[in-house]
């Protein structure tokens, strides 16, 4: 008969396991220190010599990394994500701009409609707490805190639809995105009239979430970044305009 007596699990793989889970689940982020090791087996209920096999099983697997003097902390396992080659290629090609849009629209639509579906009653107070720090912020017109919430309030969504591999995905994108590879989120709040219609189309979004309305959920990310497509697109014409406008003011000048 295929039977083998049950084994009991030893400590450490139980811990190894359970903090596997939550960097799998996304609630452990890349970057993030892991409590100090009494404190940690305490809230493990372990002892320090399991705890430290298992974190050194972690470190062999890739997912912990030691800083020296600083701690453990959850290593930057989206950054494999892209090759250096590729992201510089993103970097210096309009084309990927556009196409990471389209991207998103069809990956963010998807994950607003499972959230809808699928989120807990508390994913959605995490969307709401986020969507009321966004209004808080607005009048005080500071681009860097309004471009971070908006990758916070999307992100959240992301997470609130419960799909592993598209919440790893999508966050390996929206750092390529921080750090300006696609382009400048602050870009799109420094202006006054779009720093209203995002606000207003991200509360969209939140209220369609709330009433957990799949399909307005999904039309309200697309319209969203349809918006964000048009708006940096008369951005780049913008630029463009006035760097032909300067030529021809320097021309002028030196005649």
């Amino acid at each position: 008969m295929p039977f083998q007596k049950v084994q009991p699990e030893k400590l450490s793989i139980s811990v190894m396991r359970q903090i596997e889970l939550l960097i799998l689940r996304g609630i452990l982020r890349p970057g993030e220190r892991l409590p100090a090791e009494r404190e940690l087996s305490e809230r493990l209920g372990v002892s320090r010599p399991s705890l430290r096999e298992a974190i050194a099983n972690l470190q062999d697997k890739g997912l912990l990394t030691p800083k020296a003097g600083a701690g453990i902390f959850v290593a930057d396992v989206l950054g494999s994500a892209f090759s250096d080659s590729l992201v510089q290629l993103f970097s210096a090609h309009d084309e990927a701009v556009f196409d990471y849009i389209a991207f998103r629209r069809d990956m963010e639509g998807l994950a607003a409609e499972r959230a809808a579906t699928f989120a807990s009653d508390t994913d959605l107070q995490v969307i709401q707490a986020v969507f009321d720090k966004m209004e808080a912020v607005h009048p005080k017109r500071n681009p860097n805190d309004e471009a971070q919430l908006d990758a916070d309030f999307h992100l959240a969504i992301i997470e609130a639809s419960h799909n592993v591999i598209m919440l790893h995905m999508m966050r390996s994108m929206y750092q390529l995105l921080r750090e300006g590879v696609f382009y400048n989120r602050m870009i799109m709040f420094k202006q006054r009239t779009t720093r209203s219609e995002l606000l207003e189309q991200h509360r969209d979004i939140n209220t369609a979430l709330q009433a957990r309305d799949a399909e307005g959920s999904r039309k309200a990310v697309k319209v969203h970044l349809d918006y964000v497509e048009t708006a940096l697109t008369d951005f780049r014409k913008s630029a463009q305009n006035e760097a032909v406008a300067k030529q021809r003011y320097e021309h002028e000048l030196n005649r």
